[in-house]
């Protein structure tokens, strides 16, 4: 080994700041740490999976727990015999500073409980890192962390008290992150939080969203692409949506936390928004930026779900054309209000996911079909065969091109679910 193992579940969040811990961490090659995930209790499952297959393929080496999983439930982890030390979501700004301490640097003997376990109250938290910023993925797109934690009570998210308030990072830390990335020759970067939408009223002059974009986009002018990870659509004011539908660098892919498509099973979410406004948003999108690729995040089988309110959800999905789908299938969390309602029957909840993604599969496969023919912007991934055009369709290109790159590329056919490319024009 030549540094850390990190092993990263859940979100794209959690990918960026896998990567801030690796960099703290340099060269230490003792160490396993499990960067988990808490928004199922099957992310929790593989979380603890994760754990025993690391230790078996690493018996010597310490294992550090952290993530969402570890915050709202340190005891489970730390009561684990694989597990040296649990470090929360609060502590992983001074992620290496942690491991300066007995449960790290002492061989000797069993470690006290209260040692194995550095986890504060998250809630209290009043300023996100702005040190936490930068993930590479494929080292050609970096994800930079704008804003973390939610302020929001949805019945049946557990995040809040895994992430604590929401706060975002200023400004100008954001633009000096993503200058030196793009410095360094990233192409790329994806803005990410937990509720990005929510970026700003926490800050001076209470900036939105939108001008941070703006910000973005105005001071580092050498950057090709941006993205924007989930978007909670009733927060999308009139300067972003100008943005997302108008401003060629900022690519034409909306995810939106949508979660379901009925109204009252919405507001037994306790979502902010309507179905109606749902696909207003969506249909303003397509309208102004037809060539839009729109993607979800839809829960199936949540407490009291019949089939009518099913089918408005597996509707939505026709009627959005959502081609980038998350499924979630419902599990309950404890502490959570949806936890006490009337829970859907599991294998209904299966059934209904595997139709959601099929519609999902459907809709993505008549999507990628109608760009056969058409010619992609396609930044190059490592692999140098693999890319993704700037509605994020995956594309394979039959020779080898020079990763890091956008180029041009004709889309010749369709293999499964990636677009088929045969030449590429640089520059």
């Amino acid at each position: 080994m030549t540094g850390p193992e990190v092993i990263t579940l859940g979100c794209r969040l959690n990918i960026a700041e896998s990567e801030a811990i690796r960099q703290q961490l340099g060269g230490r090659d003792d160490l396993v740490v499990v960067n988990s995930c808490a928004v199922t209790g099957e992310a929790v499952r593989q979380t603890r999976q994760a754990i025993r297959r690391a230790h078996r393929a690493r018996p010597e080496a310490r294992i550090v727990v952290t993530g969402c999983a570890a915050q709202t439930d340190p005891g489970m982890f730390a009561a684990m015999p694989e597990v040296t030390a649990v470090i929360g979501n609060g502590e992983k700004a001074a992620f290496a500073a942690h491991l300066q301490t007995s449960p790290f640097v002492s061989n000797e003997g069993e470690i006290p409980s209260p040692e194995r376990v550095r986890v504060a109250d998250i809630m209290t938290l009043e300023h996100q890192a702005p040190h936490l910023l930068a993930a590479f993925a494929e080292r050609v797109r970096a994800f930079v962390v704008v804003q973390n934690g939610c302020d929001h009570r949805c019945t049946f998210c557990i995040i809040p008290f895994g992430r604590g308030p929401s706060r975002s990072v200023p400004a100008g830390a954001v633009v000096d992150q993503v200058r030196a990335l793009v410095d360094e020759g990233v192409q790329e970067i994806v803005l990410t939080g937990v509720d990005v939408t929510s970026y700003g009223p926490d800050l001076p002059g209470t900036p939105s969203l939108g001008l941070l974009v703006e910000r973005i986009l105005r001071h580092v002018p050498d950057l090709p692409r941006l993205r924007l990870s989930s978007l909670d659509g009733i927060e999308i004011d009139d300067r972003l949506f100008e943005l997302v539908t108008g401003e060629p660098r900022l690519m034409p892919h909306v995810h939106l936390s949508l979660q379901a498509g009925d109204d009252m099973i919405l507001k037994r979410m306790k979502r902010r928004h309507s179905r109606a406004q749902a696909v207003a948003l969506v249909e303003r999108l397509h309208a102004r930026r037809p060539e839009i690729a729109i993607g979800a995040d839809i829960i199936a089988g949540f407490p009291t779900e019949d089939d009518a309110m099913f089918e408005n959800s597996l509707a939505l999905v026709r009627d959005f054309r959502i081609v980038h789908g998350h499924i979630f299938p419902y599990s309950p969390r404890d502490a959570t209000p949806a936890a006490r309602m009337p829970q859907v029957d599991r294998a209904v909840i299966r059934e209904r996911a595997a139709r959601l993604r099929a519609a999902c599969d459907a809709e993505r496969t008549v999507w990628l079909r109608t760009l056969v023919g058409s010619t992609q912007s396609v930044l190059i991934e490592t692999s140098g065969l693999m890319g993704h055009g700037e509605s994020f369709a995956p594309v394979r290109f039959a020779t080898p091109q020079k990763p890091g790159e956008i180029v041009r590329a004709r889309i010749t056919g369709l293999e499964g679910n990636t677009l088929i490319a045969h030449g590429a024009e640089h520059g």
